[in-house]
């Protein structure tokens, strides 16, 4: 390393010695933002002259934040994080790197974690057992059984990979256990060297710790593992929002609704690619949880990272949360030394900037689609009628309502009926004051004799064990499972889909009906077809008001003016009836301690009976097993040389897909259930795997045959070129034969003709799924014509060797009169092209390349990020 500024410092304290970089040794850098300082600092520390030049850290210490991002730097995270739907088929990567090293004549060490990385398994719990004391127990076992390749797997990895760490099953979810125990906040490698805590993770909500004062975000995880292997992340100097808060939190008003008003503002306001920072005054009265809460909901309002710098809160969190006094004491002395320590005094330069008084936010929920259409709770009944009946429209139901058993009496389920009520996901289950929130309307309501409404699926999916252990300790526990939100396992849950089955009267009462019904959760993953196939509206809301609804039974209702059902007693009773005060929730919350945090964490690593019994295979290279259907070699690197090819033109391609506006990875991604007559169902059947034993899509990322199988397989995808369809159809042109997504691109393989998607606007936005990039790119895509993306997406598809373009400013499909039905060819495809010409049929329109730094140019070029590596590493055996 270079240091030609000579920033290498040393920094005591208390009875150690640390090696640090100063930043002022940069220059003036009293006004750059936070995150402005930790990007600085990467690269400071890692300046070699080649990799990190000096004019990289003068652009960021020279930073102009009116500026259009320009500038090219090669940032380093200090770890990886992964979940396990994401983590398996990177793992699976990695070991199929390790075969191909070798046929390129390298060896298997040479593919090894250099960054720390970890592995928390959350996404694989299902709800299928709900209501009683023993649901997590029968649910963790056939979680176990569903899972036991794919386990056995990582027990593998762990011992194969150096760097490579395993939280076990039924620990809590990713980014909660990331915030309470796995960041460090300031990191010291082997060397002594402090420099802060960063990340990058294969979830999107990665961004949950830019809460702790850490910066992180997702990326797909063909990025996350050429991180792994040392590669640095190609980006641009980002500009930088700074959002000012002020005021305090109304009574009434929770860090949900805070955060639903800041998703609000954010994305009005446009913030896709940038930074986002907060700060001011409003911070003194901001609890690290509510951080936290804003935090993980980047995704939602757009930004690569929303964080807020270390303060005394910082310290306070740290110190609650069972991390060592000497931690503890670093990261106040490191931070306090490189102006990165937040007090009365503290101003930075942004690019632009927002602001809101806390005191002006109201009671709210978001969806019935999207985790960023924020509702007034005053709103929300008039806004569920519009929806409803648009829904219902679009999917022709014509009943409203049916008359059925339930519980032993006669019940009617209408329209707007809440089928789920969960408690689930990061987002919300890190906070106490939300999660003890919902405690106090269960005590209250169960007092007056109120329960769940009885074709409600009520589930409590709590982020870590800390969160039983302080509800347990607030006597909380008890009255949530009087209404049904007994604890059914520590994961994602309904959040991703696991929301397992309907009791089979409620199904039959939707179908018989032909209802329209609804899902309540506190996870932001509110998605269309997400929750569960036989829920069209999906509603985010906080902890306590998914315990309203439940009782309530329905989302046809005014919270505000309506009884939310009757007493024992036969009297009306209404939401302000059970709903605690701030200072009742503050009450609740001193009683959380430090105590509890240590108990849960004491050996996170370890993991119960269950996991510790696993055999797990040995050996630096995996056995692939040819009769697996969890886990199979990748063919990815078949045939691969040591030099890349040459960059050419597309010739001849037809539309797989033509698609609208806000396709997600959900519609792209192979997730959920997996239905018996799909192609990936066929191809389970007829590898003697019975329909019961299917399991879901994600615990089956690392079978690239079920996925590519699945791709766009998603019940509410709606192609244009198979118009009146739902689902993976699309049709086989020029014939125009109505078929499967899958089945039609085999048949383009089988005559070598390549294929193109065309989207609308915000393309793959939702979750940083890898295999939104992989399985196309398996299905035969060469590339995508989109009016927008989201930003991981564009990433993974050239880290899959797609090429990603972009529709000029107004101009789309429909403007140019395109029905998909047309012969595509683009041409000019060279490194550094900013604009090709597509031609379809007899017209001509240029394009926009997304491809937007030369090193994504260099993974193009080679077919794919980790192509790139792997001849990178290859090389140095030679």
């Amino acid at each position: 390393m270079s240091n030609s500024f000579g920033a290498k410092k040393s920094l005591s304290v208390g009875d150690s010695s640390y090696t640090y970089y100063a930043l002022e040794a940069a220059g003036d850098v009293t006004r750059l933002p936070y995150s402005m300082k930790i990007l600085l600092e990467n690269l400071l520390r890692r300046e070699d002259g080649a990799v990190v030049s000096r004019s990289d850290i003068e652009a960021i210490v020279h930073w102009d934040a009116a500026a259009e991002p320009s500038k090219e730097i090669a940032y380093m995270p200090a770890r990886v994080l992964m979940q396990d739907f994401t983590g398996v088929p990177a793992v699976v990567d990695l070991a199929a790197m390790r075969d191909a090293v070798v046929a390129l004549g390298g060896n298997p060490e040479q593919i090894n974690p250099l960054a720390p990385a970890e592995l928390v398994i959350d996404h694989s719990v299902q709800v299928d057992h709900f209501g009683s004391d023993d649901a997590m127990g029968k649910n963790a076992e056939i979680e176990f059984e569903r899972n036991r390749e794919r386990y056995n797997f990582l027990k593998w990895g762990q011992m194969a990979f150096d760097n490579f760490k395993v939280v076990p099953p039924d620990t809590g979810i990713v980014h909660q256990v990331n915030l309470e125990n796995l960041a460090r906040t300031v990191f010291v490698d082997q060397d002594g060297v402090a420099y802060p805590d960063t990340l990058v993770g294969t979830d999107s909500h990665t961004t949950m710790i830019n809460g702790l004062g850490v910066l992180g975000w997702g990326v797909g995880g063909i990025e996350a593992e050429a991180a792994m292997l040392g590669q640095p992340i190609s980006m641009l100097i980002p500009k930088v929002v700074g959002f000012e808060l002020t005021g305090a939190l109304p009574e009434g008003a929770t860090a949900t609704d805070l955060v639903l008003t800041i998703v609000e503002m954010l994305r009005k306001h446009g913030v896709v690619g940038k930074f986002v920072e907060f700060y001011g005054a409003g911070l003194d009265h901001l609890p690290l949880a509510d951080r936290a809460t804003i935090a993980n909901m980047a995704p939602e309002y757009g930004a690569t990272c929303g964080i807020f710098p270390i303060d005394d809160e910082t310290l306070n969190y740290l110190r609650l949360s069972g991390r060592s006094e000497e931690n503890i004491a670093l990261v106040e002395a490191y931070a306090k030394a490189q102006g990165m320590f937040r007090d009365a005094s503290s101003v930075a330069d942004y690019s632009e900037t927002l602001a809101l008084d806390m005191a002006t936010v109201v009671p709210s929920i978001s969806g019935p689609k999207r985790p960023q259409d924020r509702i007034a709770l005053t709103d929300s009944k008039a806004a569920f009628s519009k929806a409803v009946a648009t829904i219902k429209a679009e999917a022709g139901l014509s009943s409203s309502a049916v008359t059925t058993q339930m519980g032993g009496r006669e019940v009617t389920m209408q329209d707007g009926a809440v089928v789920i009520a969960a408690i689930t996901s990061c987002t919300n289950t890190s906070n106490p004051s939300v999660m003890l929130g919902a405690g106090l309307v269960a005590k209250k309501a169960a007092a007056l004799g109120l329960n769940s409404a009885p074709w409600v699926k009520t589930s409590l999916g709590p982020g870590s064990l800390v969160v039983t252990e302080y509800l347990e300790g607030a006597g909380l526990m008890e009255p949530l499972k009087q209404l049904g939100f007994h604890v059914v396992g520590y994961g994602c849950t309904t959040c991703i889909g696991n929301s397992g089955p309907l009791p089979a009267e409620v199904s039959k009462a939707i179908s018989d009906g032909d209802l329209a019904v609804c899902s309540v959760l506190s996870g932001n993953r509110n998605f269309e077809g997400r929750v569960h196939a036989e829920v069209r509206l999906n509603y985010l809301a906080s902890p306590p008001l998914v315990v309203a609804y439940a009782i309530a039974g329905t989302m046809n209702i005014d919270l505000y003016h309506d009884p939310i059902g009757k007493g024992r007693d036969g009297q009306d009773v209404y939401l302000k009836d059970i709903w605690p005060t701030q200072a009742e929730v503050a009450e609740a919350v001193a009683s959380v301690s430090r105590e509890q945090f240590t108990k849960s964490y004491a050996d996170v690593f370890a993991g119960d009976a269950n996991w510790q019994a696993l055999a797990a295979p040995t050996g630096d290279r995996f056995d692939w097993q040819d009769d697996s259907t969890y886990i199979q070699n990748p063919p990815y690197f078949a045939g691969m040389g040591k030099e890349p090819g040459t960059i050419g033109d597309i010739e001849g391609a037809h539309v797989l897909a033509l698609l609208g506006d806000s396709v997600t990875t959900d519609h792209i991604s192979p997730a959920g259930s997996i239905k018996a007559d799909s192609p990936a169902g066929r191809y389970l059947r007829e590898h003697g795997v019975e329909q019961k034993d299917f399991n879901s899509y994600g615990s089956r990322r690392g079978n690239h045959e079920v996925m590519m199988r699945g791709t766009f397989a998603n019940i509410r995808l709606r192609n244009r070129l198979a118009p009146g369809t739902e689902g993976g159809v699309t049709l086989h042109l020029p014939g125009g034969e109505q078929m499967s997504i899958y089945d039609a691109a085999m048949k383009y393989r089988e005559t070598a003709t390549p294929v193109i998607l065309i989207a609308g606007k915000e393309y793959g936005s939702g979750s940083s799924r890898d295999w939104a990039g992989k399985g196309p790119a398996l299905l035969g895509v060469r590339a995508a014509i989109a009016e927008s993306y989201e930003r991981i997406h564009r990433s993974n598809l050239v880290g899959m060797g797609i090429l990603p373009l972009q529709f000029k400013e107004g101009e789309s499909a429909e403007s140019l009169d395109l029905c998909g039905h047309e012969v595509f060819s683009i041409t000019g495809i060279r490194a550094g092209a900013r604009e090709v010409t597509v031609t379809a049929d007899d017209r001509s329109f240029t394009a926009i390349v997304r491809i937007d730094t030369p090193k994504e140019w260099e993974y193009y070029q080679h077919g794919g990020i980790l192509h790139y590596v792997l001849r990178q590493l290859a090389g140095k055996a030679e």
